[in-house]
């Protein structure tokens, strides 16, 4: 008989049923009481449309184990951030949504108008003007096969949660990052919003293990493509605002947010290019672009210094002027607490 086991493997010995016990409904919910993590504090609301409300206690968000999200990363999703009671480009993050789950032939199974009402009744129900939003839409639960037709009806889930701010010695002196060696996702992936973030936890793996904080991927042409959860944008010796094109990578909000400011905002020519990983070596100025931080200055990038390797008035201007735009601007901000 063939032997399906690798060298060296032990043949598990005989089990006894009787000694693995049978939990109850009661004791499954003791465990999950003394379960809790500290972590958990911070998770504040889940909106689950299984549930068909929003709960508040940690130890009840969850997700079916044969929702096609957890083993087969069959969803998609988006994260957003509520400041000052407001949150940002919700509407542009929605569409996102939207645009992520048509690809894959995923519905959504509430109206756009009853998905902006439902996130902004998680954020209330939560309680914090300052939080992050998870939205996810999966495939739902039904079997264990890759077929997404064994499921009957999709899922929502919308999480809100605190984080711990970034400290302002990131922003004051820069961070690190280095070209990953994780391939790119092809084009199609790359700009759906998926579940299936292997590549990307591989990245920020890759980042921590050499020792840097973020990682950005090069496609097989020797173009920078983006990080493992951000977009990065470059200054060149003469000026110029660069940007990866969006051919491989994912369509970042912030970054469009940023093009779409920097001429009125005097930052001088924006330019969507492709880009090589020496030329990168080269610029004035190197940044990373994200939901959660905003803007971040990279003042190392394989441990080679970018520019003088200081933060630059570039990053300064860029973050500024998406402060000031998250802040001020209520034309692309919905109030939750009004």
């Amino acid at each position: 008989m063939t032997k399906l086991m690798h060298a060296g493997a032990r043949t598990p010995g005989p089990v006894d049923s009787a000694s693995v016990p049978e939990l109850s409904r009661s004791e499954v919910f003791a465990l999950l009481e003394r379960l809790r993590r500290p972590y958990h504090a911070g998770y504040l609301a889940m909106y689950s449309s299984l549930y068909g409300g929003i709960v508040r206690d940690p130890a009840l968000m969850l997700v079916p184990v044969d929702d096609h999200v957890v083993h087969r990363g069959d969803g998609v999703f988006e994260t957003a951030k509520c400041v000052a009671g407001c949150i940002y480009q919700l509407g542009a993050h929605l569409e996102r949504l939207a645009a992520s789950a048509s690809a894959i032939g995923l519905a959504i199974p509430v109206s756009m108008e009853d998905l902006a009402r439902l996130t902004v009744a998680t954020v209330r129900s939560g309680g914090r003007p300052e939080c992050y939003l998870r939205l996810l839409v999966t495939r739902g639960p039904g079997g264990f096969g890759p077929s997404p037709y064994e499921c009957p009806e999709s899922q929502l889930y919308i999480v809100a949660y605190a984080a711990a701010p970034y400290g302002r010695e990131l922003f004051e002196r820069g961070v690190s990052a280095i070209s990953s060696r994780v391939p790119v996702k092809p084009g199609f992936f790359a700009n759906i919003k998926s579940c299936n973030y292997l590549p990307n936890v591989l990245m920020k793996k890759e980042a921590l293990d050499r020792g840097a904080q973020y990682a950005v991927s090069v496609d097989e042409r020797g173009f920078v493509a983006e990080g493992a959860t951000e977009n990065v944008a470059f200054v060149s010796a003469e000026g110029q605002l660069l940007f990866p094109r969006f051919e491989r990578i994912l369509h970042g909000l912030t970054v469009s947010r940023v093009a779409a400011l920097a001429p009125a905002a005097g930052l001088g020519e924006v330019a969507f290019v492709d880009l090589r990983l020496e030329e990168a070596f080269g610029m004035a100025e190197m940044m990373m672009l994200g939901t959660s931080f905003d803007a971040l200055p990279v003042v190392s990038l394989d441990g080679r210094r970018i520019g003088d390797g200081r933060p630059g008035p570039v990053f300064r201007r860029v973050r500024e002027l998406l402060l000031r735009d998250i802040t001020e601007n209520r034309q692309v901000s919905v109030s939750v607490f009004d």
